[in-house]
């Protein structure tokens, strides 16, 4: 849960307890979204998995891949009732970007992520945030989920 991935031009892993370049527990790439590892650099720094008892479950992540970095946060939805996820990336010199998704009402596993952006600086000095509520913002928070939310690893 929630470690950094890091792996080199080639896809080989060079400090990670996981192999692949996506977040641990995460779907298998959503339709649309680009696939990690394709000969540039990536490394990904995740939050750990959370859950509402409300039925949402989401894991946040930054995302760096050659010179460009975004966030990304995998969910899931078994509320029966649609969402929208608000994901936010903040990064150094006050530069955040926000980006909305629509969150289907299936319980299938999906993602959103919010647009590339030229990396500025160490990709530590980012955070991302997703918040789950319902559309429109009509009702309560359901689940905040952060990129960099305390994480023990076992040993």
């Amino acid at each position: 849960m929630g470690a950094d991935v890091s792996t080199s031009g080639s896809g080989a892993p060079r400090s990670s307890p996981r192999a692949d370049d996506k977040a641990p527990g995460a779907p298998p790439a959503a339709p649309g979204l680009p696939v990690l590892g394709q000969g540039l650099s990536t490394a990904v720094r995740c939050g750990p998995e959370l859950s509402s008892p409300d039925g949402i479950e989401a894991q946040t992540c930054v995302v760096t891949q050659g010179a460009e970095t975004w966030a990304r946060t995998y969910y899931r939805n078994a509320t029966g009732e649609a969402l929208d996820a608000v994901l936010s990336l903040m990064g150094p010199d006050d530069r955040s970007v926000r980006m909305t998704c629509a969150v289907g009402a299936e319980d299938e596993p999906g993602a959103c992520e919010t647009p590339r952006e030229p990396a500025r600086g160490n990709p530590s000095a980012y955070t991302a945030v997703a918040e789950f509520a319902e559309r429109g913002g009509l009702g309560p928070l359901l689940l905040r989920s952060g990129s960099n939310s305390p994480v023990r690893t076992g040993s």
